[in-house]
């Protein structure tokens, strides 16, 4: 039985966390009909725009996303303090950007007086859609309702449109998140869709590359929109993502070489610097790269902080307690 979406996610624990939504219809999100030919490809980028803008409203951060063609994955920061420092007004603009909101809430925005009952229920609503503006289950929804309406309406039918709720893995550590994010860029490539992450379309790490190098040139640069990588973790570290963006991107194209050619039993000596930092067999970085999703349940990380936070979330049990032991310690 699944168990309630609060039982798997505890920003106590980590702000990281992998969703997974798949149609209900398959091949019909973005990919062609058999029958009739027709295209559907167009529905990626009205993901991916949707994606964007929900981040901009959200306190939370996009790290890694793929768009696939009938499920996409995305790896999102949950930013509490971002949320926390907002003003009340500020909570309800963003909120109403989303929503209709309250006519309480519209009237204090556009500046009318309100008595001191109405403006206890607009804080009260402030309150609620703060946690709402930081909570993943929130951001997809928002995701999903919007993406299912427009294509019922192209395809002219009604009903469900998503196998139902979305996947939710909470990334415990760097080696989870590193591991996380490797294996859904590289989706495409593991497909045998694309040869080469650069040229994997509508992913995260292609957009990284076409910023960081641009016109044959290296200019380092990072898109607006995505997490950036602030670099190897130290104190008074800025926030962002904990590894170098150079050394990502140096991963991301030497698994992916492996994956493409099938040569995951044959490991190259020169292994990226940032698997010899996380410290991870690269016979099991494989592994998880090709396989992530499966091998794992709702929490990943290093032994140890899956059963502290296995016990911090009331589990009986800790689940891919074995794996996590195999792959991640």
């Amino acid at each position: 039985m699944p168990k309630p979406r609060k039982t798997l996610v505890s920003l106590e624990a980590t702000p990281y966390y992998h969703c997974v939504s798949r149609c209900v219809r398959r091949a019909f999100l973005c990919g062609v009909d058999a029958l009739s030919g027709r295209s559907f490809e167009h529905r990626r980028q009205w993901i991916q725009d949707r994606m964007r803008h929900l981040a901009e409203v959200f306190a939370l951060d996009l790290c890694a996303f793929a768009v696939m063609s009938n499920h996409y994955h995305v790896v999102l920061h949950v930013d509490r303090q971002q949320a926390e420092s907002w003003h009340d007004q500020e909570v309800i603009c963003r909120w109403h950007t989303l929503f209709a909101g309250h006519p309480f809430t519209q009237r204090f925005l556009k500046g009318e007086p309100l008595i001191e009952a109405e403006l206890d229920l607009v804080r009260e609503l402030a309150a609620a859609w703060r946690a709402r503006l930081m909570d993943i289950s929130w951001y997809m929804r928002c995701l999903n309702e919007s993406i299912a309406r427009e294509a019922n309406a192209e395809d002219q039918c009604t009903g469900r449109f998503w196998e139902g709720r979305f996947k939710s893995q909470a990334l415990l550590d760097e080696k989870a998140l590193a591991a996380c994010m490797t294996y859904v860029d590289l989706n495409p490539v593991r497909a045998g869709l694309a040869e080469t992450p650069e040229a994997s379309d509508h992913t995260s790490v292609q957009e990284r590359i076409h910023a960081a190098f641009s016109a044959g040139e290296t200019k380092g640069e990072q898109p607006a929109h995505l997490m950036r990588f602030v670099g190897n973790p130290r104190k008074a570290m800025p926030k962002g993502l904990p590894f170098r963006l150079k050394d990502y991107l140096h991963l991301v194209d030497w698994t992916g070489r492996l994956l493409r050619d099938g040569n995951r039993g044959a490991i190259s000596q020169d292994t990226p610097p940032i698997i010899d930092r996380l410290g991870i067999d690269p016979r099991y970085w494989l592994q998880m790269a090709a396989h992530f999703e499966g091998r794992f349940r709702n929490l990943i990380g290093a032994a140890d902080r899956l059963i502290e936070a296995c016990k911090a979330l009331g589990y009986r049990r800790t689940p891919s307690l074995a794996a996590c032991r195999q792959l991640l310690t």
